[in-house]
């Protein structure tokens, strides 16, 4: 819940006192926004109807039905990416488009269009005042534009290809034409793009190709040419004469060789068996003569008849004689025969040889050719690359000539769009709707009668509920409703004074400070509204040990740290918030440090006892910044007891000096309220520092006070400022020695 800060008091928003000034007044807030319905109703009626179509296309890239070539396939065209679909809605909304259509549907002759032909007399008079330029000063083409553009919307749906074409007109069956008539015109301004496209590559590729025909001619005359005065006959595609002699001759020579040193070998082999005398049976080279072959059958024919007669005859017979006779004949025979076959093969492997020899004097003669071909082609691969790629690139212009010339026809080129949705005559009227502009003015009506009168409750105060007990300032007006809720939570607000004491989360170990209130907690804060509101005495009347004289003397000394001791428990206390509170209306700064047990400086300035202080700063439970806390009566500020677990807190109250010197950095006086604590407790706190020890006691025992002074003195603080009189009292300083 919201706060509002009313003086020094805390305050809330009273929902319940905003619902009920809302109730009180619900008659008018109904009268008004019955009253802004019918008004909102009559008006939406009176107005002229106007009609919305709208027309939508998909775009897609189209191509025709035919090709030219079979074999020859178009290359694929990238779908349309975003930009491209933002591009073709800046198209649907060219001026050039636009044009088209007015002067297609005649927009010129409709007053709709140019209705600053018939100007009002308000517009006249404006213009006749300087406050508007006169809209006949524009051309009347200009005119129709401006109002056409008002009336049409192109816009991307969403996620997709498609366009749509959105016109509002008064008159429905106008609505349905233009979105249609600029899609048509949208397509053949697409399509007329492709055939000029077309048409000016056809005029291009003509004298280009007629070019490129001539030089693939001269290209292929100069490797004729070359080819003839190189004398590089062509074999085939990859071969030309010289290779394919060298490959002959190669081939040749490698045959030679093998007929020479078969017939060497077989030639070697008679003879060597002709020496050794071994049968040549064996020998292909023998075996396979004709004559050999002969004399071998006449020998197996006597070698037969000899042993056919040497079963009747014996070997000196004639007839055994002349046998064997013939027989040694037919071997001399094969003999001779078979050195006439080895001289034969000596003889063609002579031949051979020869023959071998010419053949490599032929192949060296190639050679020598076929390297001069080589270097000779070289040139003529270049000429023939070229005309190669003069001839590639002729063939490409052709079919791209072929391609272009096909689509010069209007129904070749379509365009790269077609219409999904065409627009159709409206028969609702799309503004104004009635009934919606009815409700929603009510409404509004409703819920801003409801917010000004909420407003003026929460500006009056009517609406705001104080938080805690109130406490004026001196001359400050009370706020009836504040006072009341304050009265009736101040038994709720301000704990008795037992409590206090036994609460164990706010209580000092006894070997530090001993808590013992004597006095409730309400009467203090009673006694404090009491001193506030007294009115103050003459300087003349000032008591010596007042507060406004410990005031103008800790002025006066210019004292940084001062640290404050109520033996008497929580009247001490509340004199020593008196005290902080006079020195901020004397102009000095002060914060006020909570070391009390039962608090009471927290419960008088803080807004909540359970703000972080002093006990978490020593914990470490909470930031600095977070610690400090103003004064609700004042512009002093307070550091609270704190939430943490105080006895925790108290073994680090070592670092309560260093906490208080950073503070003194930023304040005029560091005000440490120590409660009824002892003489070593404080010393130990200050580290007996040089600082002012105050003696709050507003109702003072000589004797008691004899006692506290010789114990402060034990531990080194000689001086100590009474402090015994309350916000009625004189001002006087008084400093009273120990001894």
């Amino acid at each position: 819940m919201s706060s509002v800060s009313n003086g020094h008091q805390d305050v809330d928003i009273d929902l319940a006192q905003l619902f009920r000034a809302v109730w009180k007044r619900k008659g008018r807030i109904l009268a008004a926004t019955a009253l802004v319905g019918c008004l909102a109703f009559v008006g939406a009626s009176m107005m002229s109807p106007k009609y919305s179509s709208e027309a939508r296309i998909l775009i897609e890239p189209r191509e025709p039905n035919f090709t030219t070539q079979t074999n020859v396939q178009a290359p694929a065209e990238p779908l349309s990416d975003e930009l491209n679909i933002v591009s073709q809605v800046q198209l649907l909304q060219s001026v050039d488009l636009i044009k088209q259509v007015a002067r297609d549907l005649k927009l010129y002759e409709l007053e709709e269009f140019d209705p600053d032909t018939n100007p009002s007399a308000v517009s006249d008079l404006l213009v006749m005042l300087g406050l508007k330029k006169n809209p006949l000063d524009m051309a009347p083409e200009e005119r129709v534009l401006k109002a056409f553009q008002e009336k049409l919307q192109v816009y991307q749906v969403e996620k997709s290809r498609v366009i749509g074409i959105q016109f509002t007109s008064k008159d429905p069956k106008l609505a349905a034409e233009v979105p249609n008539a600029m899609a048509n015109v949208y397509r053949l301004l697409q399509s007329g793009a492709k055939l000029d496209s077309n048409s000016e590559a056809a005029r291009w590729l003509e004298p280009e190709i007629a070019n490129l025909r001539e030089k693939v001619r001269e290209a292929e005359n100069k490797v004729a040419e070359y080819r003839g005065n190189a004398d590089l006959m062509q074999v085939s595609e990859t071969t030309n004469f010289s290779s394919q002699q060298l490959s002959d001759i190669s081939a040749e020579l490698a045959r030679v060789r093998g007929e020479r040193a078969d017939a060497e070998a077989k030639a070697e082999n008679v003879r060597n068996a002709i020496k050794a005398g071994k049968s040549t049976d064996t020998l292909v080279a023998i075996t396979g003569n004709e004559a050999i072959q002969r004399l071998k059958a006449s020998e197996s024919e006597i070698r037969g008849k000899i042993a056919d007669l040497s079963t009747t005859l014996l070997d000196g017979h004639p007839q055994m004689k002349a046998l064997r006779s013939q027989l040694v004949g037919i071997r001399e025979q094969i003999t001779s025969e078979s050195t006439k076959i080895a001289a034969g093969l000596e003889n063609d492997a002579n031949v051979a040889r020869s023959r071998e020899t010419q053949l490599i004097q032929q192949l060296n003669t190639v050679k020598a050719d076929s390297a001069r071909a080589g270097t000779d082609e070289v040139g003529l691969k270049a000429l023939e690359r070229e005309a190669t790629a003069q001839r590639q690139l002729l063939e490409t212009y052709l079919a791209r000539y072929r391609e272009a010339t096909t689509r010069l026809d209007k129904g070749a080129s379509p365009a790269d769009a077609r219409v999904i949705s065409s627009a159709v005559e409206p028969h609702e009227a799309s503004f104004p709707k009635v009934i919606p502009i009815t409700v929603v003015a009510a409404l509004a009506t409703f819920v801003l009668s409801a917010v000004i009168v909420m407003l003026s409750e929460l500006f009056s105060g009517r609406a705001l509920r104080p938080v805690g007990p109130v406490l004026r300032a001196e001359g400050e007006p009370a706020n009836e409703l504040a006072v009341e809720t304050a009265n009736e939570r101040s038994a709720a607000a301000v704990p008795a004074p037992r409590a206090v004491a036994a609460a164990p989360a706010h209580t000092i170990p006894a070997s530090l400070l001993s808590v013992e209130p004597d006095e409730d907690l309400a009467e203090a804060m009673e006694e404090t509204l009491e001193l506030r509101e007294q009115p103050r005495a003459e300087p003349e009347d000032q008591d010596e040990f007042s507060v406004e004289s410990v005031a103008k003397y800790l002025i006066g000394s210019q004292a940084r740290i001062a640290f404050a001791i109520s033996p008497s428990g929580d009247d001490g206390s509340t004199a020593t918030v008196m005290l902080a509170r006079e020195l901020d209306e004397r102009g000095r700064k002060v914060v006020v440090i909570d070391m009390t047990g039962s608090a009471c400086p927290t419960w008088l300035m803080a807004a909540r006892k359970d703000l972080p202080g002093i006990t978490d700063l020593l914990c470490g439970a909470a930031p600095f910044s977070e610690t400090i806390h103003p004064d609700r009566l004042s512009g002093a500020d307070v550091i609270p007891q704190g939430n943490s677990d105080v006895r925790q807190a108290m073994r680090g109250a070592d670092r309560l000096s260093m906490i208080a010197d950073a503070l003194a950095d930023a304040y005029d006086l560091v005000l440490v309220e120590c409660g009824p604590a002892n003489a070593e407790s404080v010393a130990r706190l200050s580290r007996n520092g040089a600082h002012e020890i105050i003696l709050s006691a507003p109702k003072p025992d000589e004797h008691e006070l004899v006692e506290i002074m010789a114990a402060f003195e034990k531990v080194g603080y000689s001086d100590l400022v009474l402090m015994s009189g309350g916000g009625n009292r004189q001002r006087k300083t008084a400093k009273r020695s120990a001894a």
